[in-house]
């Protein structure tokens, strides 16, 4: 989300800002996907360091946690326990969105304020770039990009698909070495059209999963981007994480707010997160109240990630949501972790 993209305040004005936080830890979810909430700000970072906010954020193959944001340093990798290991990126990114890491470590950060994907080693070695700094195709071209907002690995052959994303209605797919292959979709509210192709995965059989937001839904594609299917009945489907590490793959979506400003307290509206198996069958929910800072509420779920343990950690873009319109504007928590019972 760029901070201009909440100008139209009818999706929630900040009421809640003076709320109490409820510090009393919660158990939330259905067995077997219940977790322990605890509605702190997660991982530790030195004193004099801000997040701003944690737009996006990825788990490595050893557990890393790498949390993508817009503070002190856009790059920052803790333990699962929120323990400090490194940081690195300054002076690289001018509007952190997306992030994703493949089977190798490698880490793909997509850029929405310069239109740029960019493929680093573990270490934040550049290895690849697509996309030219200060260059923006013109809106609704399909041209990539304008305004792209997340990449997908397929882990079967390393293709790349770029969600591309608020100023155009496409997913483009480029090979594992980043050279573009083709296109699909268009602005619209039926099969295999968008509104704000927002984020994007792929399966273990090399399926693409697409969070069109403000369509309330997932969408099902091939890997030749023909439509198979949609997930319908979300709030506004923000951010997708699939795991492949089970005897199945497992989907988790995070959902934004979806009522306006005068139905601001109803609940089953998100945010909140929701899993579902490979069929589209919900079984668990995190999150029934509106979005606040009290323990079991979200701001704006924007990035998600899970560990070997089935922890989940939910990044939040609550300062451009929420923060900004705040008197005085401030920092709101945007980085939680649901720990897995």
């Amino acid at each position: 989300m760029t901070n201009k993209e909440n100008e139209n305040l009818e999706y929630g004005l900040p009421s809640h800002e003076n709320m109490a936080i409820n510090e009393e830890s919660l158990i939330m979810g259905t067995k077997p996907y219940s977790y322990h909430v605890d509605g702190k700000e997660w991982g530790k970072i030195p004193n004099d360091w801000t997040l701003k906010e944690a737009t996006a954020v990825a788990v490595n193959s050893n557990d890393e946690v790498i949390v993508f944001n817009r503070g002190t340093k856009p790059i920052i990798v803790v333990d699962t326990d929120g323990n400090y290991l490194n940081s690195w990126g300054e002076n690289i990114f001018t509007n952190a969105h997306g992030i994703s890491v493949d089977d190798k470590n490698n880490i793909y950060c997509v850029d929405s304020g310069d239109n740029t994907v960019r493929k680093f080693d573990s270490y934040g070695k550049l290895i690849f770039q697509i996309g030219k700094e200060g260059e923006k195709a013109e809106k609704m071209s399909g041209l990539p990009f304008a305004v792209p907002t997340q990449v997908a690995i397929d882990s079967n052959n390393q293709d790349l698909y770029v969600a591309d994303g608020y100023s155009n209605a496409k997913v483009h797919k480029y090979n594992k070495d980043g050279k573009y292959l083709f296109s699909w979709g268009e602005s619209g509210t039926g099969e295999g059209q968008f509104n704000i192709v927002h984020n994007i995965s792929t399966d273990s059989e090399g399926l693409v999963y697409v969070a069109d937001r403000e369509n309330h839904r997932i969408q099902v594609f091939d890997k030749n981007g023909n439509y198979l299917d949609q997930w319908i009945n979300l709030s506004r489907a923000a951010c997708l994480y699939i795991d492949k590490r089970g005897k199945e793959d497992i989907f988790y979506v995070g959902e934004y707010f979806s009522g306006i400003a005068s139905n601001d307290i109803g609940i089953n509206l998100g945010p909140r997160i929701s899993i579902f198996n490979k069929s589209g069958e919900l079984l668990s929910r995190v999150g029934i109240d509106s979005y606040g800072p009290s323990t079991g509420r979200f701001y704006s779920p924007h990035g998600i990630s899970v560990d070997s343990k089935g922890n989940i950690f939910v990044a939040e873009v609550s300062y451009s949501d929420y923060g900004q319109f705040m008197n005085p504007k401030r920092e709101l928590r945007s980085l939680q972790k649901l720990t897995k019972i």
